[in-house]
């Protein structure tokens, strides 16, 4: 199992962290809302899932999404 961690700008309530679970999952992975720190952590298996396509999904939703390095 690989991790991501994303950081994720424009969340700033309960309907924020539902909306990117949402995304989350229409993109086929699991993960953890940090709403405080702005942080996702994404859970995926390697080569099932590309980044890029889940930053998209969350991107749809409103949000700014980028791999936190």
């Amino acid at each position: 199992m690989k991790q991501t961690v994303l950081k994720v700008q424009g969340m700033s309530c309960g309907h924020c962290v539902n909306a990117i679970q949402a995304a989350l999952k229409e993109a086929g992975v699991s993960g953890t809302v940090d709403l405080e720190a702005g942080l996702v952590t994404v859970e995926y298996n390697e080569g099932s899932v590309n980044p890029a396509g889940v930053i998209a999904a969350i991107e749809e939703q409103g949000y700014e999404a980028a791999i936190l390095e």
